[in-house]
């Protein structure tokens, strides 16, 4: 595949670590053809990377050394982003004044949908992401309770028995689930088993789940397992997805809405 030249560098970054995660290992010359930029470019860019400890570089180009099971979440998606915009608005429609507590795990697409809610007024919006606090922490016109718990760099999220503890004692009316694979088979999986345990007690507190997934999410299983799909109520996702299996997961009762 082409890409365009003049894309942002975190563009860029997050391109050449899916080669690297793909093939285990990535050429100088090959990243510069696929991206349309110079060698040099490219050379300051694995340098970076190395520098962050997310690949190894060699005489030619770069090995992968052993993190990128789990790409940080500011790496994430950096080719799909319009179809997670359209994920997001389709989630914030959902949201009606019946539904004026909201949970928002972390990821990406849930952070496209919290974004889309930005504006809401009446909300009470429940989360563990930190990078969603974040933005949404001087919105005046809706309510934010950030749950406690240990950070994980990877995704930002507030994972363990004090993120669970504060959930516990809540009610949400819709919560937005953010996956790294969600399948009949598998169920709602992510890379971590503790922020996996910590999604589903937030899951549990809701009277409606709805998954935002982007296509390459759907049919895929990840490490550690959320819930069953028979928690889910809709799974919102693009045309990408394996049409095969959002049939499967149609028939085992999830609504599936494609944007």
């Amino acid at each position: 595949m082409w890409y365009h030249v003049g894309m942002r560098q975190e563009e860029r970054l997050s391109l050449i670590l899916e080669m690297l995660a793909e093939s285990g290992s990535v050429g100088v010359g090959d990243i510069a053809t696929r991206l349309g930029v110079s060698t040099a470019s490219v050379r300051r860019d694995l340098r970076l990377l190395e520098e962050q400890r997310l690949l190894s570089r060699t005489h030619g180009g770069a090995v992968a050394n052993g993190l990128l099971y789990e790409l940080p979440l500011r790496y994430r998606g950096g080719r799909r982003i319009e179809q997670k915009r359209r994920i997001a608005a389709a989630a914030a429609q959902r949201v009606t004044e019946d539904a004026s507590v909201v949970g928002l795990t972390g990821g990406t697409t849930t952070t496209e949908v919290a974004r889309a809610l930005a504006d809401r007024a009446g909300l009470k919006v429940v989360t563990n992401a930190l990078n969603i606090a974040s933005e949404l922490a001087l919105r005046l016109n809706l309510d934010l309770i950030v749950t406690g718990g240990t950070a994980r760099s990877e995704s930002y999220e507030l994972v363990g028995p004090l993120a669970e503890a504060t959930l516990d004692g809540l009610s949400l009316d819709v919560a937005f689930v953010g996956v790294d694979g969600i399948s009949v088979g598998g169920g709602l999986t992510t890379h971590h088993e503790v922020e996996a345990h910590t999604n589903h007690t937030l899951i549990a507190r809701a009277k409606h789940v709805i998954v935002v997934a982007d296509g390459t999410k759907v049919g895929h299983v990840a490490f550690a397992r959320i819930c069953p799909v028979d928690m889910v109520h809709e799974l919102i996702t693009d045309a990408a997805a394996d049409p095969a299996e959002l049939q499967r997961l149609a028939e085992a009762g999830v609504a599936v809405t494609t944007v």
